[in-house]
């Protein structure tokens, strides 16, 4: 007889932890109809930033807004240049693009798989404005050095944390080392809302009440439209879900950073190798992301014993299509190339159990 499904991610043992807390306070939303930008959404901005050890936080209704506005706050457009990892989600790069500014990528760091600091400054060029660092797969990047980077040439450093909430970069929270720390609350991330949701933190006043125009259609008056702006509000409902979630998530990041150590001390087959962490850097596991020379027969495996890994992300972004026109060869980014070649992601969630965490570990031992 099959043993029972285990998928990379499953969120319904996590809503029945929660429901009794959300149920409620959603209804308090349609009660009082505060559907967007209401006393859910503020009471969760100011927690998070709170969490975040940042200043502010901005919410917005996801977290490639969140990127976009974050750039647009920064006065960044068309000629410009931004420094982008290869290897990310490509939500990263959609910042630049929008803005019509040229996302310019480097490669990785074949052991972190963090955006490679050695080759960004030859990457610069006089219209570099920013560089934006992701903390990938929930692990910090190395932000000692990619600020220092940013500081001598006089740009911004903007982090994508859309995978690292609550993690930590020598003991203090990512988010706030740029100008703007970018957030997602897509469903499935280590902090989702039901639905969509991002939120952006920083430490600048300006940057906030310019955020808070460019989300609400340009206005801090209602009807009073001071610049061209969005409609990138977060609702009630998805503030309301944050908010509760938000007091669960140092617990959940916890059992990750468990189920973590367990894959990384117990699984003992050489054919795997796993994302380096180095000293001082505390990943909260988002994602659990191995690699491997044949990627299709080790997934065969694990298939065959009822596990379902993921794949993050099977195509770098220099190579996607979107961004034909920038004229990138595969061969140009080699580490992002063969990592999106070899990738497999392990179950990770909060809510796996330890037998599900052993059966894992056991089908990658016995590949």
């Amino acid at each position: 007889m099959q043993k029972e499904k285990i998928p990379f991610l499953d969120l319904k043992e996590q809503y029945q932890q929660v429901k009794d807390e959300i149920l409620p306070l959603i209804e308090k939303v349609f009660e009082s109809n505060a559907f967007t930008n209401g006393f859910t959404v503020k009471g969760f901005e100011n927690n998070f930033a709170e969490y975040c050890e940042s200043d502010y936080s901005v919410a917005v209704n996801n977290g490639t807004s969140a990127l976009h506005l974050a750039v647009e706050a920064l006065g960044i457009g068309q000629g410009d240049e931004i420094i982008i990892p290869a290897n990310t989600f490509i939500a990263t790069a959609w910042a630049a693009a929008y803005v019509k500014a040229t996302p310019v990528f480097v490669d990785c760091d074949p052991d972190t798989w963090q955006i490679d600091a050695t080759k960004i400054e030859e990457k610069i060029t006089d219209k570099t404005k920013a560089i934006i660092g992701v903390h990938l797969y929930g692990q910090p990047f190395d932000i000692d050095a990619v600020k220092a980077i940013a500081d001598k040439h006089n740009i911004f450093l903007i982090e994508d944390a859309a995978q690292a909430h609550g993690a930590k970069y020598k003991g203090k929270r990512v988010g706030q080392f740029g100008e703007m720390g970018c957030f997602s609350f897509y469903p499935g991330k280590n902090l989702g809302t039901y639905g969509e949701g991002g939120g952006i933190t920083t430490n600048n006043e300006k940057y906030k009440d310019y955020l808070h125009k460019l989300r609400n259609h340009g206005c801090a008056e209602r009807y009073y439209h001071d610049i061209v702006g969005y409609n990138m509000r977060m609702g009630g409902v998805e503030g309301a879900v944050l908010d509760v979630k938000l007091k669960y998530l140092d617990g959940w990041n916890a059992r990750r950073q468990e189920i973590a150590k367990r894959y990384k001390t117990e699984v003992k087959n050489p054919k795997i190798m796993m994302q380096k962490c180095p000293e001082g850097y505390e990943s909260v596991f988002h994602l659990f992301v191995i690699t491997t020379k044949d990627r299709t027969a080790l997934e065969k495996h694990l298939n065959d014993l009822n596990i379902w890994p993921g794949k993050h992300y099977p195509v770098p972004c220099h190579l996607q299509k979107a961004f034909s026109d920038l004229n990138y060869e595969e061969g140009d980014f080699p580490h992002s190339e063969y990592l999106a070649a070899h990738c497999l992601t392990l179950p990770m969630f909060a809510e796996l159990k330890d037998e599900a965490v052993q059966r894992v570990i056991d089908a990658l031992n016995s590949y």
